[in-house]
């Protein structure tokens, strides 16, 4: 970094605030205006101070986007799947971002019918998501959502399959998701609020008609929930689903009638969470109804779907946390988790011989995949380790035969999974919980305490981080770093209490899960103080702003990518996306035990005066999941009360929103500053 370069000080302009007698003042709250002027162009001060504090690493940066798009096949495509007469498949072509997604009518052998170039709807947007493809039964049309902002608020339009015209009708303000009813005229979808970007209504499209005549089906007028539509497996319904963090409700249709009125499933009980697939002339109902804490199977006939005539198909175990069912002719499939693992559990119809694919190791992911034919013996999952590339696996449920279709391909000629050590570990928690690690290093590292290592968490919304394959941390591993992802309480991996306990107001528990596993890898020798960095984005930077008040002393490094750090100003808020619905994950800050919580932990309130690790933030301007505001506060706060000088930067793309940018190898670069920050301190250039 130049010595004369000094980092921009935002002004301040006090804005006091209120809340149970307790007044706080934010000196930063001005710059939650995305219109005024001055917050861009201190926006932009900070990007420039980045850019100029790291000039002497961009060709580093080169070198390293670079070395992560040489392992990635440029002209790829998916595994094909079958559905309704046509084989599916999305491919890249050589020096292209996007993807084109295509077809083939009854065999692989005939010719591509090509539904969207992604590459040429494109061009003239900085931004461009595809969302949502939902074909007619009839395979006529097709619909489709488009986003070219990042805030997540897509337009559906129409195309017609035999002539390749798009229909001039644009449905609005949308989550991109529509689906077909069985007369392939009707189309329901779901648009967001304005303001909130909730999406709070069900809408019915008829095609030829104008947009302005579409009917709205369902309005969701409780502000804690959201709302979505889809078919169900075997097209006999069209479902809605309303949902909060702790309470769910479903409403069917028969497809086949679609002006008649939605039906309740079972009306919505606070605390009773449940998800319905239809077979036959059943509902299979996966619920924590009795206490099922980590859920249990039921089964109830389609026409008295109300939970008294639910009734136990695989009963709760307190060990096993049952995640979601796949459903065939003659077979049951099962995804279930144990002591932080997948399993995937077979059960014929029949009874007979039920049985679990076999792993053989303690870092992987497993989990089925698209699986939409009912009348097959062939179970679709994926697998992979942190060592292994991800592999599409066809399995004969009645042979017990697996075919690879498909095995993730890393180029270059220099990978051999052979040269990697993957392991899971143990930390003990302050209060006594063992917190699993999934590690990866190249083999032959010496536990010296000189490795530099680099842990990632996210520990929230009970969301899992398995350990997966990725071509990108290849580059880390093969300069000698250790990567960990640490299994904290506020995921489920360990079961739905793992959730419960890391929420409301057990989340530190969170917090100091994390804590502890940097502590014991320090411990164990796998690194130290100097050597160890942590990385976690949106609710996961809020862990890394809660750690970095917490023990700052043990890390040299933290990567926070869009986080949410400003917990209370925004859970007071409830025109921002997400408020109302995030009750019930971090609590109402307008009860004030919740308020005195999430005050005591919120990473801008507690900024002190103290010695801060080297920090890369990054955000987005368009953000609408975690506003840009949030990081470019807590930016501003601690350039004024950190009393160390290590690197502080914000990098805000001016364009983008919460998942950065869009193209495929746009987003390498994104990771290629992550990197080159991490290398750069360690002084590793190789």
């Amino acid at each position: 970094m130049t010595k004369d370069l000094q980092p921009p000080i935002a002004n301040t302009i006090p804005h006091t605030s209120e809340k149970h007698g307790h007044t706080r003042t934010d000196n930063y709250y001005w710059l939650n205006d995305r219109e005024n002027p001055e917050v861009i162009d201190y926006l932009n001060k900070e990007n420039d101070f980045y850019n100029q504090s790291t000039a002497h690493t961009k060709d580093f940066q080169k070198e390293l986007f670079e070395e992560m798009k040489a392992r990635i096949k440029e002209d790829d495509e998916s595994v094909p799947y079958f559905y309704n007469g046509y084989f599916y498949i999305t491919r890249f072509e050589k020096g292209k971002d996007y993807p084109i997604h295509s077809r083939k009518k009854g065999s692989l052998e005939s010719n591509e019918e090509i539904l969207f170039d992604c590459n040429e709807m494109a061009k003239g947007f900085s931004y461009f998501q595809l969302s949502g493809i939902s074909i007619s039964e009839d395979n006529k049309w097709v619909c489709f959502g488009i986003d070219t902002v990042s805030r997540r608020q897509y337009t559906i339009q129409i195309k017609n399959l035999e002539t390749n015209e798009i229909l001039p009708i644009k449905l609005e303000n949308t989550t991109g998701g529509s689906t077909w009813a069985s007369d392939n005229k009707t189309i329901f979808y779901s648009r967001k609020d304005e303001t909130t970007l909730r999406p709070d209504r069900i809408f019915k499209h008829k095609l030829g008609s104008d947009a302005s005549n579409d009917e709205v089906v369902f309005y969701e007028k409780d502000e804690t929930f959201d709302i979505s539509v889809y078919k169900s497996k075997s097209n006999k319904y069209i479902i809605i689903t309303s949902n909060s963090t702790l309470t769910t409700e479903y409403q069917t249709l028969l497809s086949s009638t679609p002006d008649e009125k939605f039906k309740v499933f079972q009306k919505r009980t606070r605390e009773l969470e449940y998800s319905i697939s239809h077979y036959e002339d059943s509902f299979y109902i996966l619920t924590n109804k009795d206490d099922a804490t980590n859920f249990k199977l039921m089964k109830t006939p389609e026409d008295k779907t109300s939970k008294e005539n639910w009734v136990d198909l695989i009963a709760h175990r307190k060990e096993v946390l049952l995640e979601g069912i796949d459903i065939f002719k003659d077979f049951l499939v099962v995804s279930e988790r144990e002591n932080g693992l997948n399993k995937i559990r077979i059960m014929p119809w029949n009874g007979v011989g039920e049985y679990y694919l076999p792993f053989d190791i303690e870092t992987y992911t497993a989990e089925t995949t698209t699986n939409i034919d009912f009348n097959t013996d062939i179970l679709r999952y994926v697998y992979q380790s942190m060592a292994t590339p991800s592999s599409v696996i066809d399995f004969n449920m009645n042979t017990k035969e697996k075919v690879v279709l498909k095995e993730q391909q890393v180029l270059g000629g220099t990978f051999d999974k052979n040269n990697y050590t993957e392991e899971r570990i143990w930390a003990t928690a302050t209060d006594g919980t063992k917190v699993p690690i999934s590690m990866v290093y190249r083999k032959g590292i010496e536990l010296n305490s000189e490795n530099p290592f680099l842990l990632y968490a996210y520990g929230s919304y009970g969301m899992n981080i398995d350990p997966y394959f990725s071509t990108t941390r290849l580059s880390l591993l093969d300069r000698g770093f250790i990567y960990a992802i640490a299994h904290i309480r506020g995921g489920e991996d360990l079961g739905r209490e793992w959730y419960e306990n890391g929420k409301l107001l057990k989340k530190k528990n969170t917090f100091t899960d994390f804590i502890d596993c940097s502590k014991h890898v320090i411990a164990q020798k796998y690194t130290s103080e100097k050597h160890l960095y942590a990385e976690g984005g949106s609710a996961g930077g809020l862990l890394m702003g809660a750690i970095a008040n917490m023990n700052p002393e043990i890390y040299n490094g933290i990567i926070a990518q869009v986080p949410f750090v400003d917990i209370v100003t925004t859970m007071l808020d409830e025109t921002i996306p997400l408020t109302t619905g995030e009750y019930d994950e971090w609590g109402n800050p307008n009860v004030k035990k919740y308020y005195n919580y999430m005050l005591s932990y919120s990473p801008y309130d507690n900024v002190e005066k103290k010695d801060y690790p080297n920090m890369y933030i990054s955000t987005g301007l368009h953000d609408s999941q975690v506003q840009y505001w949030e990081p470019a506060k807590w930016i501003a706060k601690l350039r004024v009360f950190k009393t160390d000088k290590n690197q502080l930067f914000l990098d805000t793309n001016m364009e983008a929103g919460h998942g950065g940018a869009s193209g495929r190898f746009e987003s390498l670069k994104e990771v290629a500053k992550e990197f080159s920050f991490l290398l750069d301190l360690e002084k590793i250039r190789k």
